[in-house]
């Protein structure tokens, strides 16, 4: 399955929640089957909720909520290519209706390698069209989420082919190829998107990422001081100039970056982890401790999250 970018619409409590509503036409005894399909839906009793809007679509093929919420049903029990119909349904009868609708059928595409389709149903939910620049950008983000690189750097070049100055399309294949552990790439690809895109301030986080890692700690100082003029709402520069501040061993200065950073978001167990080896490189080993702990309890906590629902 596709990474849960779209859990949103396996918690929504039925069609309502995607802008449609129930037909009025419905008498109350044809409503429950699919009354019952939404209460084991919200339950995830998956199995049983496609029975049961199966039932209602028998009862009343035009039972629109019934049809779509059977596809939603199907794809998130690991079936896109059996979604894709019952989505397909709910796009043909209200075409510009849902712009959430489109997204989901996107991703059921994109499941079933159907990529063309894909891209046409990302460019429907953003309004542009299937074969422009903008929709060949959005499926390479998608893609790349998707944990499909080479896909999403084909999207993405498509893009440029048609657009040369498109804003954030270097910047994506640059994410790309940082995905892939090639830096040298990765960093021209940045710098063309810097050029482009001046004011955009996770090209300087990017920038300062790549410098970090080949060691050119002042320029990725410069960088992150750029990203973070720009921007002061994101932990990510704040994290990065701390670990640059680590390797060039000024420790009371990464700390004051990565104190920052915990205030701002206290859940990432990678600030902790750095903020507690500031810490120890200045002999607080009580505050390092009490740091390295809360990395570790977040990390696990995290892991937990992970786990598969048996």
């Amino acid at each position: 399955m596709l990474k849960l970018h779209f859990l949103i619409f396996a918690l929504m409590p039925g069609l309502m929640c995607l802008g449609l509503s129930m037909p009025q036409s419905t008498p109350p005894a044809k409503a429950s089957n699919r009354e019952q399909g939404i209460a084991d839906y919200r339950s995830g009793k998956l199995i049983d909720a496609e029975r049961a809007f199966a039932a209602a679509m028998a009862e009343d093929p035009a039972d629109l909520e019934s049809v779509q919420m059977r596809g939603l049903t199907l794809y998130r029990l690991g079936q896109p290519a059996a979604a894709i119909p019952y989505l397909e349904r709910v796009r043909q009868w209200m075409p510009n209706a849902n712009a959430d609708a489109n997204h989901v059928l996107g991703l059921a595409y994109m499941n079933a390698r159907r990529y063309d389709d894909s891209r046409g149903a990302f460019a429907a939910q953003y309004g542009v069209t299937p074969d422009s620049a903008a929709a060949y950008l959005l499926t390479s983000e998608m893609l790349l989420d998707a944990n499909l690189p080479e896909l999403a750097a084909q999207d993405a070049q498509k893009a440029l082919d048609i657009s040369p100055k498109l804003p954030l399309a270097h910047f994506m294949l640059g994410e790309v190829l940082l995905y892939k552990s090639d830096v040298a790439h990765a960093l021209e690809q940045f710098e063309q998107e810097r050029a482009i895109n001046p004011a955009y301030p996770k090209v300087y986080d990017r920038l300062g990422d790549v410098y970090t890692r080949t060691g050119q700690y002042q320029q990725a100082q410069e960088a992150l001081t750029r990203a973070i003029s720009l921007d002061v709402s994101s932990t990510g520069p704040f994290i990065q100039m701390g670990k640059v501040f680590l390797r060039r061993g000024d420790p009371q200065t990464a700390a004051v970056y990565l104190q920052h950073a915990v205030k701002m978001d206290p859940g990432n167990y990678i600030t902790h982890t750095l903020l507690g080896q500031a810490y120890r490189s200045l002999g607080k080993e009580d505050d390092a401790k009490k740091e390295l702990d809360a990395a570790s309890h977040i990390h696990a906590s995290n892991q937990l999250k992970l786990q598969p629902v048996q």
